[in-house]
Order: structure tokens, then C-alpha cells, then sequence
């Protein structure tokens, strides 16, 4: 249905940002603002300082007869609450509009709106007509036709990590060549020697070295003539570790445990050989150092020998401690932020005297010849050691940066929790948010809902049990299952939830460790709650190809994500496998992990959780713990709990960029990239958190 714009009050983009301070009220409906661009340009849109929800939509009326349809939608921002809203594009010559809107129709919102444009090829054609940059820039820019030199100039008043990132914002094919649209990047000196370059085909390039104070010149060129728009993200970090020696050792990487079926895979070199990437099994590595490059980066990718003594080690037993600089991630702004071609993580550096540097992440203990560093988060629950799926996702690592905060609010929907003849749940599951007694799980012997909860969120750090996920976030739990007089409807708990989490000024993670349940009205507040509400969803147990109803929304619903099940080192029956596997009993006549369209991420199954048992006829609960929890809704609890641990740090998020950071930091399994029989591949927390953490720091 068309929208009328009615009285739009004219926006003049000149050089300088616009600043318009003003209310949206029930009566007007939406306030509309016109502007004019004259050629090619990047405009960037603020709406903050919201006394309430309100959102915003920019349109190009190509009628003129100044009526919105569907197809004349540039782009939007509907954030929930009063967070603020933004728009980034490039625009063309042309008449917009900018429509803001309240989210309830009898608000009265004041909000600020700031808009900006600014036109393309901002990059100097040569040395001397180089942009010049200020720190933690972001540029947006054009490439190809006739302009095919981009020169960008900086200064550092002293030593510095920097860090470059180009993207290309459109891949047409080149019609003579048949070669997609790729842009490479140089990074000069003050003689526009080069320093470092970056030549990836057809993906992002980035560069990042230490420097010296001085002037350098960032050179940006088409492979070929085709023009591509492009986004140019630059920072600097002064660097004031301590040098220390250098020393040659070779090249070690073991795995532990005789696993060779796991493959060790490394990146190749960039085009300067100067950086080489090794990435770990999902068990236990070691990685040593070697001085032949300026830059090596480890990657620990979890390890589910832990338990048996054997961790992630980064070995340098060469090396003295106190004679290297060591810049941890964990500390307040610490850490390096690097793209190694999935995505901006923050890494923990280690600086050698000769400007070398190791960066490294998920790793557990780092050997000097001195001393050892242990870096992982180890609770004092007694049954952690037994947690390999906390383990082998990495997740022992991440509570390193965040074990849960008020951010964000956990929902499980399931069957309750179990009772004990004292009225009381499980001892070592946390507080929990509950609507009367529609809590109390009712259904059948043991309790579902108990099991979920407590892999999510079990009480941790508390000398008893497990340790749950995240250690601190609210859970609300609400029983759909049982037909119990209190129970409520899937899609009436759902919007219980996510009004708790809205009322609270918090986002909401939504578990469903269950199939069935799909109705129209379900799908319909999945589409309402694309920013603030992230589905979680069991794929299915039958060993099917093809996701169960809901989580098949996944293929549709940018907030929706449908897990499957992996093994461990070994199955239930303690027969041995290849970690990270399709969980798959068919052959038996059990069950098995759906596969198919749409599959999002695996997680472990068949692990340690909370349970509570009805046995005889007791109509009470006894309290224990499931030494094999299984089923894909095991793996979507665990997805739950460490999707909550992202939005802990950095709520900035939006539902689609979790899935998307779960997505792209995933370690691999089956066919290279996605494919229908893993997703994504296997969760790993400690790289999704880094993600997070970068993309909170202002890098894409």
C-alpha cells in the first residue's frame, strides 16, 4: 500500500552534517524531510536522543507524485526501544525522503535527526592530492570507469598499530574479462615505496603493521575498469609494549590425542609473505612461533581434550616473559583488532623487538621459558572438568571477556522446570523470572525444561554442579507443554518474553528446544522482532533431510536459527568419533540430527546437564545431574547461552548481526563454507565474542 508524504520541510546537505531537534506526535503520524542529491554521494542518517521508540525509513519518490511504494524503499532502521537508529548508503543523483515514525501510533517522541552526504571519490587521484584521514575513519567511495587511482594519506605522531580494511560494496562481472570486480590495496611510505599490500580476488583486503611515527599513504586500485563501490575503515593504536629478542624456531603444530581425522588448515601467505594464519583442530594444539614472518596468528578453535590435561598452548619456550610486550584482549580497550578474512575479531598480541607480533585467540596457556600463562576462565563447579561441550565450543575461553550481563534476557520455552516434594527447583539452577505456577513442569518423567535451563544457565562459580553458559543474565521460563491449566500458548509465551526483555530496556534470546508449534501468528512476531528477539530452534531428531517446523524459518528470518547436533570425541555408547560430526543413529533405528536447507550452526549433544526425574509414582521431582543430555535441543541450548554472551557485550547488535557473527566465525565441518549437512559449521565462542567486541570498538 502507497504512503502519502505529506508536507516534507526541505534538508540543504552542504558540507556539513544537518541537526534537526523535533517531536513526532500521535496527531502528525510520521514527519517527513526532503533532500536533494546531486551526484554520487554517501550519506550517513542519526535518529538519537529518542524519548521512546521511534523508527525511520528513507524513500526515493521516482514518480513524483509524491506517493511511497513498496519498490521505491531504499533502506530502514526499526531497533526496539529507545536505541538509537542509523542509515549508511550511497546514494544517486535524485529527490528522497526521510519518513520518522513512531512504533506505537499514540506516542508523542522527541528525537534528534542528523544527516550528511558527502560525494564520491574522496580519494586523491595522486600522492599529492591524497584525502587526508583522521583516526577511526570510515570512508565510503568509488572505484573503475576512469577514476583508477584512490590515494588516502595519515600521519602518526609515534609508533602505531594500524589497521586497514577495504570491502567492496558491489561484485558486478567484468563483461570483456568474466573476472569478478576486485579491488587491492597498497600501503606506502612518505616516498611512496610500498610497505605492505593486500591482494585478495574477489574478498576483503586488509592490512595491519606496526609503524613509526611519520606520513604514509594508503593506495586503493581496481583490478579491473568495472566501477565498484567500496568502504575504507582505517585506525591506529599508539604501541607502547616493551621490545624484547628474537629467536628462530620451527614450525610446530601437534594435535593431542591421535586424531587424524581433523585436519589442520592453514591460510595461505598474503602476497608479501609476511603473515601466516594456522588454525587449530577442535581438540588440543600447540603452535609455535616463527620469526620468518612479521605476523603470526593462531587460532585455538576449541578443544575438547581439556579435561584430560591437554590444553591450546601457544609455545614459547624461547622467550622470557618479562623481555616481551604482551597486550591482552581482556583488558579495558586491550588487544589488537585484525580481519583475517571472516571478519574483524580482537586479538591478544604478543610484540617482538624487531616489530614482529603473534596474534592469537581461544588459546589457554602461553609457555615461556620462565613461566606459564593460563588464560582460560575455570569456575569451581566440581563437574566442570566433565563439560567437554563447554570445551570443544570454546566457551571456558570466553568468559574471559563477559560471563553475562543485564543486556540481555533469556527465554526458554519448554515443559517448566521440575519440582522437588518441597516445592523448590534444582539447587544449582539460578533465579528465574516465572508467571504465576505456569514454571512447574508437569509433563512427563523427566524435566526437559530442567535440562535446557541448566545447560543455558546453570548457577555457576557456586562450588556445586555445572557451570551454565552465562553466569548472569535473567532467564524467564514458561511451560507451553503438558496442557497444564497454567500453561500458555508457543506464541503467547513468546510475546511475554519479549515484552519482559522490551520493558527492561533489554534484548531477548529465545529458546526452543522443541519441533511443532508453527502458526501464522508465530511467524508474524518472528518478522515484528527482527532486531531485538533472536530464535534459537532445534533442527529436528528424526535424521531427516530437512529442518523441522519452525526452525525451517531459519531460511527465511534473518532472527531465526535452526541448530543440529555434533559428537564429541566419542558417542553414547562410547564408541569413537570424529568431533564436530553429525550426530546419526539412523542405521539403529534412534535418532538422528536433521540436515538440510536453511541448517544454521551445529553444537554439541549427548553432554552433562541438570536434570530432575519423576520416578514410581512420586508426583515430585528428584534432583541430579544427565550425564548425556542429547537431541538437538541440547545443541540449541547451547547456542542460546553463548548468542546471549554476545549481546552481553556489545547490546548494539541486532538479532541478524548474531547470526551472522555465529555464522562467520563458526569453525568449518564437512564441505569448505556452508552446506546443508553442517550449516556453518560448528559454534566457537571465544571467536564469535571477539567479533562482537570489534564490531562494539567501531570496525566492520
Amino acid at each position: 500500500m502507497a504512503v502519502e508524504i505529506s508536507n516534507p520541510f526541505d534538508i540543504n546537505l552542504g558540507t556539513d552534517n544537518v541537526i534537526i531537534t523535533d517531536a513526532v506526535s500521535s496527531l502528525e503520524g510520521s514527519d517527513f524531510y526532503k533532500f536533494t542529491i546531486g551526484a554520487s554521494s554517501s550519506f550517513n542518517l542519526y535518529l538519537d536522543d529518542l524519548s521512546a521508540d521511534a523508527d525511520v525509513t528513507l524513500v526515493q519518490d521516482r514518480n513524483s507524485n509524491l506517493q511511497i511504494d513498496g519498490d521505491e524503499l531504499i533502506a530502514y532502521s526499526n531497533r526496539g526501544g529507545a536505541r538509537s537508529e542509523s542509515i549508511n548508503e550511497i546514494l544517486e543523483e535524485g529527490d528522497y525522503y526521510i519518513q520518522v515514525y513512531p512504533y506505537e501510533e499514540d506516542a508523542d517522541i522527541r528525537y534528534r535527526l542528523t544527516v550528511g552526504a558527502e560525494l564520491l571519490d574522496l580519494g586523491g587521484d595522486s600522492l599529492t592530492e591524497a584525502y587526508k584521514l583522521e583516526n577511526r575513519a570510515t570512508i565510503s567511495d568509488r572505484i573503475g570507469g576512469l577514476d583508477l587511482n584512490d590515494y588516502y594519506q595519515f600521519t602518526l605522531d609515534g609508533r602505531s598499530d594500524i589497521d586497514i580494511t577495504v570491502s567492496s560494496l558491489n561484485n558486478n562481472r567484468d563483461s570483456d574479462s568474466d573476472i569478478d570486480i576486485d579491488i587491492d590495496v597498497q600501503l606506502l611510505d612518505i616516498n611512496g615505496d610500498i610497505v605492505s599490500s593486500s591482494m585478495n580476488l574477489g574478498s576483503d583486503e586488509s592490512i595491519f603493521e606496526t609503524l613509526e611515527a611519520g606520513k604514509y599513504y594508503i593506495y586503493i586500485y581496481p583490478y579491473s575498469v568495472n566501477e565498484t563501490d567500496y568502504n575504507l575503515t582505517f585506525s591506529s593504536l599508539p604501541n607502547t609494549n616493551l621490545p624484547l629478542p628474537t629467536s628462530s624456531s620451527p614450525l610446530a603444530l601437534s594435535t593431542a590425542g591421535g586424531d587424524s581425522n581433523v585436519a589442520v588448515s592453514p591460510i595461505p601467505q598474503s602476497a608479501n609473505g609476511n603473515t601466516r594464519h594456522i588454525q587449530g583442530t577442535l581438540g588440543a594444539d600447540t603452535f609455535t612461533y616463527q620469526s620468518g614472518y612479521n605476523l603470526n596468528i593462531f587460532s585455538g578453535n576449541g578443544n575438547y581434550n581439556y579435561s584430560s590435561g591437554l590444553f591450546d598452548t601457544l609455545n614459547l619456550s624461547n622467550y622470557v616473559s618479562n623481555t616481551v610486550g604482551i597486550n591482552l584482549a581482556n583488558n579495558e580497550n586491550g588487544g589488537v583488532v585484525y580481519n583475517p578474512g571472516d571478519g574483524a575479531r580482537v586479538f591478544d598480541v604478543i610484540k617482538f623487538s624487531d616489530g614482529r607480533q603473534i596474534l592469537f585467540e581461544n588459546i589457554e596457556v602461553v609457555q615461556f621459558a620462565d613461566t606459564t600463562l593460563n588464560l582460560s576462565v575455570i569456575p569451581n563447579d566440581p563437574l566442570f572438568n566433565q563439560q567437554w561441550n563447554l570445551h570443544m565450543t570454546g566457551v571456558h575461553n570466553a568468559w574471559r571477556f563477559t560471563q553475562g550481563n543485564n543486556n540481555v534476557l533469556m527465554g526458554v520455552v519448554d515443559t517448566g522446570l521440575g519440582t522437588d516434594s518441597n516445592g523448590n527447583l534444582h539447587p544449582d539452577l539460578r533465579d528465574t523470572i516465572v508467571v504465576g505456577n505456569n514454571y512447574l513442569d508437569e509433563w512427563q518423567g523427566f524435566s526437559h525444561g530442567t535440562l535446557v535451563q541448566g545447560t543455558m544457565g546453570a548457577a555457576t562459580n557456586n562450588g556445586q554442579g555445572i557451570a551454565g553458559i552465562n553466569w548472569n543474565s535473567s532467564i524467564y521460563t514458561i511451560d507451553v507443554v503438558g496442557g497444564d491449566s497454567g500453561d500458555y500458548n508457543l506464541v503467547g509465551a513468546i510475546d511475554t518474553i519479549i515484552k519482559e526483555a522490551n520493558s527492561l530496556g533489554q534484548v531477548a534470546v529465545v529458546n526452543l528446544s522443541l519441533v511443532g508449534g508453527y502458526s501464522v501468528q508465530l511467524e508474524q512476531i518472528i518478522a515484528n522482532n527482527q532486531n531485538n528477539a533472536l530464535f534459537v530452534i532445534a533442527a529436528g531428531n528424526d535424521g531427516g533431510n530437512s529442518i523441522a517446523s519452525p526452525a525451517n524459518l531459519a531460511a527465511q528470518y534473518s532472527n531465526v536459527m535452526a541448530i543440529g547436533a555434533s559428537w564429541g570425541a566419542a558417542d553414547w555408547y562410547g564408541n569413537p568419533k570424529t568431533a564436530g560430526q553429525r550426530v546419526d543413529y539412523s542405521g539403529i533405528g534412534w535418532w538422528g540430527s536433521n540436515y538440510g536447507e536453511g541448517l544454521t550452526l551445529m553444537a554439541p549433544s549427548e553432554f552433562l546437564s541438570t536434570n530432575a526425574i519423576i520416578e514410581g509414582s512420586n508426583s515430585f521431582h528428584t534432583h541430579g545431574y544427565d550425564p548425556r543430555f542429547n537431541g538437538t535441543s541440547a545443541s540449541t541450548a547451547m547456542v542460546s547461552g553463548i548468542a546471549s554472551l554476545l549481546w552481553s557485550v556489545n547490546q548494539n547488535l541486532t538479532a541478524d548481526q548474531i547470526k551472522s557473527i555465529l555464522s562467520q566465525t563458526a569453525t568449518d565441518l564437512g564441505a569448505i563454507g556452508y552446506d546443508t549437512e553442517y550449516g556453518h559449521g560448528l559454534i566457537n565462542a571465544d571467536a564469535a565474542v571477539r567479533r562482537a567486541m570489534a564490531i562494539y570498538r567501531g570496525f566492520s
